[in-house]
């Protein structure tokens, strides 16, 4: 948990998770943030677990680093053989992973989604999420997105040029590119020990 989530507006503004719920529901994939299906009452746990952090984003239950290398690696490698070795390799992008994020609490971070964190990954490089826009006369317009809801999408157009269409229902049509689609579609599925596991594994990688 980043001292700049503990230091944000929302964060400290709300009160009984009137102003966290929205965000949660909502989701900011522009930003790196999938919509989290998760009920009211969760929400209002993890808000009030938020309210015990100062501002400077320190709890006074976490002055001691926490070791976060619990996992099994053996259980690790095999789960990620079967889950991400489609994608990814241990002799291929992953080759050296640990020597590059040498902290586990990132490495895991990036694993989990990369790019959510603010710190430059050597070697490691996250195309945005692109837009392609069909307009009713069936001409297309492509772009990597700035921002998208039901009534607008924004994008810049591979020359730099800023675009924006306001929509209409379908119209026009919205296809959205998101590199990171897959791990979007893993983060709700994982278990903890999948996710000490895997960690556990990758810090091998070095």
């Amino acid at each position: 948990m980043g001292p700049n989530l503990l230091r944000s507006a929302v964060v400290l503004e709300d009160q009984n998770s009137e102003l966290i719920t929205p965000i949660v529901h909502g989701g900011r994939l522009q930003q790196g943030m999938p919509r989290i299906n998760i009920t009211d009452g969760q929400i209002s746990d993890i808000a009030a677990w938020l309210h015990n952090f100062n501002p400077i984003g320190k709890g006074v239950q976490f002055h001691e680093p926490i070791n976060i290398v619990t996992g099994d690696a053996k259980a690790g490698e095999a789960y990620f053989q079967k889950t991400c070795g489609a994608c990814h390799s241990a002799t291929g992008d992953l080759a050296g992973i640990a020597s590059r994020i040498a902290v586990p609490k990132m490495l895991q971070q990036t694993w989990l989604l990369p790019g959510a964190g603010s710190a430059h990954v050597p070697g490691l490089h996250v195309p945005p999420i692109g837009v392609t826009v069909t307009l009713a006369n069936g001409k297309k317009v492509t772009g990597d997105l700035v921002s998208v809801s039901d009534f607008y999408v924004g994008m810049v157009t591979p020359g730099g040029e800023p675009r924006s269409f306001a929509r209409d229902g379908d119209v026009p049509k919205v296809e959205l590119h998101d590199p990171l689609a897959g791990h979007r579609e893993l983060l709700p599925k994982y278990r903890d020990n999948d996710i000490h596991n895997v960690t556990a594994y990758l810090v091998t990688l070095k």
